[in-house]
């Protein structure tokens, strides 16, 4: 079996690339406690907790449509901008990107900027225009 591990390491680190990358977005989310919405809570939580709605597109993909109210801070800038959101920091904030995966990264990093109430709208804009709710332009 050793030997078999050694003539095959590359095999073996590759396997061990591919998992570390399938559980990063799971355990993100354990480790830092946050939750996915869908997209018919989203309207919910704004009205009821004031929750914030932070996209995390590329300004070009906001302007294609985007969450109406959404506040537009792109994740390549999120770290740099994070000021801006300081003011919400004791409201939910609701973050959304195109298919879902850049509003886990933003979520991480405002919980370890101290942002308590983070959630990540699950399949982004894709889930939010499936169910046929307003999309501003």
């Amino acid at each position: 079996m050793s030997q078999f591990v050694i003539n095959n390491w590359m095999l073996f680190v590759g396997l061990f690339v591919v998992l570390a990358l399938l559980l990063y977005e799971p355990l993100s989310q354990m480790m830092y406690r946050i939750h996915k919405v869908s997209p018919l809570e989203v309207p919910k939580l704004t009205s009821r907790d004031s929750a914030v709605v932070v996209d995390v597109c590329e300004s070009k993909e906001h302007k294609q449509g985007h969450i109406p109210e959404s506040i537009n801070i792109p994740l390549s800038r999120l770290s740099q901008d994070i000021e801006q959101l300081k003011k919400y920091r004791e409201k939910p904030i609701i973050l959304c990107c195109h298919s879902g995966n850049r509003s886990i990264k933003a979520a991480v990093m405002l919980r370890r900027n101290g942002f308590e109430t983070v959630y990540a709208l699950g399949g982004g804009m894709l889930a939010w225009e499936k169910e046929n709710l307003p999309v501003e332009r």
